[in-house]
């Protein structure tokens, strides 16, 4: 079943699995979920994949691993600025 999730929701999301799990099982679990980015969008599953990291103890460990691989469109304003100058 796909649904989409916005991206301040995906922690709750993460929260309706099961844990301890494996990456592959949560890949699986996620697929088909569609994540809503300020600017653009992506596949929860897909975005899960490419975590370094085979296993989570919890939802909060997913999410922290999670947030290291978003695209740069999942925050802020598209073209905006860090603040380097």
């Amino acid at each position: 079943m796909t649904h989409e999730v916005h991206l301040s929701r995906v922690e709750g999301e993460l929260r309706e699995r099961s844990y301890p799990t494996s990456r592959e099982t949560l890949v699986d679990e996620c697929a088909g979920t569609t994540v809503l980015f300020a600017d653009g969008d992506a596949d929860l599953g897909d975005l899960v994949a490419e975590i370094d990291q085979p296993r989570f103890e919890s939802a909060e460990d997913a999410f922290t691993a999670l947030q290291n691989v978003l695209p740069v469109e999942a925050v802020g304003e598209p073209g905006q600025s860090d603040g380097d100058a």
